[in-house]
Order: structure tokens, then sequence, then C-alpha cells
């Protein structure tokens, strides 16, 4: 399935390892009552989720910043929810997300097995979007951080995947050749394509059940992770 000799697995965080929905569900429940904002939380949900990710692609594009992310995705929200609310209490709440994010620590079904498994045959890595301040924060708090050799973050890299140079920085501190590492994450353009235009060898966690490609092999369970590799 895949070419011999993987020495190193690049793990996604958000979404792959760490149960980036829930986690953010229950981090809204309880900024909305904090705040005293009336809002059916699944109704509210239902419109932040899609947001977000539109959101997400359009930081990875490089085509908002960091703080128009914060902001809009929530403006934007209850905008739709038809729900008046000052720009600088949704300050606030995108400040408190930040905040308490990171203090939720679901993990995807059978992630510590996976890693468990994986940890004496390779070297694991992790590659992430995600925010500096929180990235490591959320590893620590779901108590998988010891699994783990690089952890390489876009902030950092100054890049977001699918950007190469990311992964260039990632195999430059691993000290590893594309051929021999595998990628595993649950986005299609930014862990798989952009691994694979790199040389590495990919694995599709098809957390979301996107429709079956050939791009590469595709698991829905980590567990899956054992019959691979």
């Amino acid at each position: 399935m895949f070419r011999n000799g993987i020495t190193d697995i690049f793990f996604d965080l958000d979404h792959t390892l760490w149960d980036f929905e829930k986690n953010s569900a229950l981090t809204f429940e309880k900024i909305l009552l904090q705040h005293q904002i009336e809002v059916h939380l699944p109704h509210f949900l239902e419109i932040y989720v899609p947001l977000n990710q539109e959101y997400w692609k359009l930081y990875r594009e490089e085509r908002v910043t960091k703080a128009e992310l914060r902001y809009q995705r929530l403006k934007k929200t209850f905008d739709a929810l038809q729900i008046r609310i000052e720009d600088t209490l949704i300050d606030v709440l995108a400040n408190d997300y930040i905040a308490h994010l990171s203090s939720f620590r679901h993990i995807f079904p059978n992630t510590r097995e996976a890693l468990d498994y994986l940890l004496p045959k390779y070297r694991l890595h992790i590659i992430t979007n995600g925010f500096t301040e929180i990235q490591y924060k959320k590893l620590k708090n779901a108590d998988i951080h010891h699994y783990f050799d690089q952890i390489i973050d876009s902030e950092t890299a100054g890049v977001k995947k699918p950007h190469p140079k990311i992964f260039e920085v990632a195999l430059d501190r691993a000290g590893v050749s594309p051929e021999k590492t595998l990628m595993v994450g649950d986005n299609l353009e930014a862990d798989i394509l952009g691994a694979q235009a790199m040389g590495m060898n990919a694995l599709h966690f098809n957390a979301h059940r996107e429709p079956d490609h050939d791009v590469c092999p595709i698991i829905t369970d980590l567990i899956e992770i054992k019959n691979i590799l």
C-alpha cells in the first residue's frame, strides 16, 4: 500500500486526533452561558460550523487574517441568527473561546490505541494549521503530547498547509526524507495533496464521511492504521 521504509509519521491535530467539533461545542456552551447570550446551541452550531470551515479555508489561502477569522465567524453567525451583539462583546467571546478551547480534552476514538501501536515502530510528529498558543495546550491537556517528537504549527512555519514550506520545515526538523514519511490528516486539500506534492506518503482519515476517492488510502477509524502499517 505504501512504499517500504517509512520511519516517520506526521499527524494533523484538529479533526484527526483532537475532536475539534466536540471540544468546540463544549467551549461555546460554556462561554455563551457565561455571557448570558440566549441562543439554542444546536442552532448556533448549525450556522457556525460551516462558517468556521469557510473562514479557515480563507485563512489557509491567506485571504483573511487571524483576527478577521476570529471576528467574522462569530459576527456572521450572530447576524444569521438575527441576534444583535456589540463588536466589543464579539471580541470578548473570540478571546474567551481561544482561552477555554484547549481545556476540553476529547480525542477521537482509538487515538491512544493507534498511537500506542505506532510509537514503538515509528517516530511520530504533528503538523498543524492551528494557532501556536493553544495547539500544545490541546496536546498536553488531552495527555497525548508525549507521543510526539516534533510539533510544527503554521504560525511558527510562517505558512499554512498545503504550502510546501510547512512540510519542508517539518521534514527538516525531523531530519527525514519525504519518501520515508506518512502524513495522516482529515483535510484532502491541506493534508493529503499538500503532503503528496512533497513526495510524502499520505493516509486520509475521513472523519467527515466525505465521498470516497482514489487519491490515497482512506480510513474512518484510527485503529484501522494497525491493518495498514
